[in-house]
């Protein structure tokens, strides 16, 4: 039961169905259960929470990921599946409150820099994160510099994730380094940047630890930067 369990739910993330209700990515699927019922099924039933986060929930995104490499899936399903992991999240967030276990990967700011309004990467990123057993702070988008450093000593993050995807905004990422230097905290959080219009040699160029080229790839540099 246990293993048939997470095999739906692997495949609810597959369809991106969040809930019942929710037809996901292929049509005429309403009516079928989606991530929220069968992660609370599983919770009711007793199985770790652990299995239901990394074989469920994670190796569900694991495949959609190969399915995005291969050309199957596109940036859409790639959201609406992790919008499917996010309400499964919703479901287990207090249990894993209660045994101590929410976040406990680190602290990590979420931001599109300044005058840049495109928040699909980053959502998607952010949503992955948290699946991941991250804790997100999202500051939205078109955020200023000195905002996201502030966010960095209110919340003591130890990451935090830029996202840009005009020519003309991503020199905002500099600003953000810059900032975080000015303040005395550079040496003190990692900085990983993303968004089509940015490059490994980009963020060498500006002072960041990191370069994601896509979420997948964000995932596991956070993990790195945050081991």
């Amino acid at each position: 039961m246990s293993n048939e369990l997470i095999e739906k739910i692997v495949d609810s993330v597959l369809q991106g169905r969040r809930n019942k209700d929710d037809e996901g990515i292929e049509e005429g699927m309403a009516g079928e259960p989606g991530v929220a019922e069968l992660v609370r099924e599983a919770l009711d039933s007793g199985i770790e929470t652990n299995d239901i986060l990394l074989n469920g929930l994670s190796r569900g995104m694991e495949l959609v990921g190969e399915k995005y490499e291969t050309g199957e899936y596109f940036i859409p399903d790639m959201l609406t599946a992790a919008e499917a992991v996010e309400a499964g999240m919703e479901i287990m967030e207090p249990h894993l409150v209660k045994e101590g276990t929410a976040g406990g990967k680190g602290k990590v700011i979420m931001a599109t820099v300044e005058k840049d309004l495109h928040d699909i990467g980053k959502n998607l990123v952010s949503i992955m994160l948290k699946g991941a057993g991250f804790t997100v702070v999202d500051l939205g988008i078109d955020v200023p510099a000195k905002r996201i450093v502030e966010a960095v000593e209110e919340e003591g993050a130890g990451l935090v994730g830029l996202s840009a995807l005009l020519n003309t905004t991503m020199s905002n990422m500099g600003e953000v380094v810059k900032e975080l230097e000015s303040k005395g905290l550079r040496d003190k959080v990692k900085v990983i940047i993303g968004g089509a219009p940015t490059s490994e040699d980009f963020a060498r160029e500006i002072g960041a630890d990191s370069y994601g080229k896509d979420a997948f790839a964000a995932i596991r540099e956070a993990e790195k930067l945050l081991k």
